[in-house]
């Protein structure tokens, strides 16, 4: 199996559309085998998707994602964990043991014009307490 994970110096980079590099870890019986970075550069929102299945990817955890990108993703039938923040490394083994803090309904709507810019923050940091954390 493998996971992507949206990355931006060892963490979970928090707008997908902007991501330019995914972290990619191979998995097997339930431990990572490998992991790489690989440069999504050019890809732009609505080729993520197409990009992360070319490489054979089957789940992503992210931070902030748009509803486009959600039914690409979910065109391509890979896995989506949204709303996660942290470590990569330490997200992809909590997802392993069944235990990764993420938010199912978190969604970046593009409220640029307001002074909102979800490059700079977790689009739904308002995360713990919500669905998914234990």
């Amino acid at each position: 199996m493998k996971i992507a994970v949206t990355y931006k110096d060892g963490e979970i980079f928090q707008h997908f559309g902007h991501c330019e590099e995914f972290k990619m870890y191979e998995v097997e019986e339930g431990n990572i085998k490998s992991s790489e970075v690989v440069s999504a550069v050019g890809s732009g929102h609505g080729a993520l998707a197409g990009f992360l299945k070319e490489h054979g990817v089957q789940t992503l955890i992210c931070g902030g994602i748009g509803g486009g990108a959600r039914m690409a993703l979910a065109e391509e039938n890979i896995e989506l964990y949204p709303g996660a923040a942290g470590d990569a490394d330490a997200s992809v083994e909590a997802l392993l043991k069944g235990v990764l803090a993420y938010n199912p309904d978190v969604m970046c709507s593009h409220h640029h014009g307001e002074g909102h810019n979800c490059g700079n923050h977790s689009c739904g940091e308002d995360k713990h307490g919500c669905a998914g954390n234990h």
